[in-house]
């Protein structure tokens, strides 16, 4: 087996065990920089796959997760984070995870060279045509990654496939292939460290460009969170009374009238009945811009 370039020899790890703490944490994240530079040559493959996910829950479908180790916690991250920040339903987001709950307490390297394992974990997930996969591997190659995305490809799944090492067979596999080549560690084979913080910020954005695409965001707002806390109560309310260019009272009662949802409160501060505000964010696609810009013409 030829070896990983995540598993070669980083320049600044030559006597890293005998420098002294600022020097040993300014080549980690001199490291950590170096490896997010490494995300500007993929930005059109993670065009493609946020443009296949965001279709995929355009269409009623489901966009899934999947990896082990590192890369598999960078994954379950973003997963997690699409219902509060975005509104998207967990059962729309599945997350594949080797081992599963149990191994986030406790990770053991050896689930993730079980493929019967992943193809358990895929089955669960209830993907199908029409669906979207992200399936991340540092190296591209570990076992459990590979064949959840084959066996997603046979069922019609469009795979996106994240790994830092050119020429692996994830990306091989993959209908949309993203290379970040992020290099060596600075401890050899350690890719929790740039390698999975670039899988991060790639999720991140793909993520977002996503929920951009189906009108989630509007302006730089999360105009379909889910407010259940205090604190997104409260950012509820001042994203309405931004979008709407309406005062905080007006914003909280549109609110009220509409169970909290954001981008109906927006329409309903304006002037919309609820019932009124849902059609016609059904009609747009789900999408505040259109509806916003009708407001501002008819009062011009």
């Amino acid at each position: 087996m030829t070896e990983s370039s995540t598993e070669g020899r980083h320049p600044g790890a030559e006597g890293f065990h005998t420098l002294g703490g600022r020097d040993a944490l300014s080549i980690l994240l001199a490291a950590q920089i170096d490896a997010l530079k490494a995300l500007t040559p993929a930005i059109a493959a993670l065009e493609r796959v946020a443009d296949a996910a965001a279709a995929s829950l355009r269409a009623g479908g489901k966009l899934g997760y999947a990896g082990a180790g590192s890369s598999g916690l960078m994954a379950l991250a973003d997963c997690l984070e699409l219902a509060g920040t975005f509104g998207i339903a967990p059962e729309r987001t599945p997350m594949m995870f080797a081992g599963g709950a149990d191994a986030l307490l406790h990770m053991k390297g050896s689930v993730e060279d079980d493929p019967a394992l992943a193809l358990a974990d895929l089955d669960r997930a209830g993907l199908a045509a029409g669906d979207t996969l992200l399936v991340l591997s540092a190296s591209g190659r570990t076992p459990y990654a590979l064949a959840i995305a084959e066996a997603a490809r046979a069922r019609g799944v469009t795979v996106a496939g994240f790994a830092n090492v050119p020429g692996s067979a994830l990306l091989g596999l993959a209908d949309i292939s993203v290379l970040i080549e992020t290099g060596p560690e600075v401890v050899a084979g350690s890719t929790r460290m740039g390698a999975a913080t670039a899988q991060k910020v790639a999720l991140n954005m793909v993520s977002v460009l996503a929920a951009t695409r189906l009108g989630h965001i509007h302006d730089g707002y999360m105009v379909n969170l889910v407010a259940d806390n205090i604190k997104l109560v409260d950012r509820a309310a001042r994203i309405v009374a931004a979008v709407a260019d309406m005062p905080r009272d007006a914003a909280e009662a549109a609110l009220a009238r509409v169970s909290g949802a954001v981008k109906p409160a927006v329409l309903v501060a304006r002037g919309m009945t609820p019932e009124a505000a849902t059609a016609a964010l059904s009609q747009n696609g789900g999408h505040l811009a259109p509806l916003l810009q009708g407001f501002h013409q008819a009062g011009s």
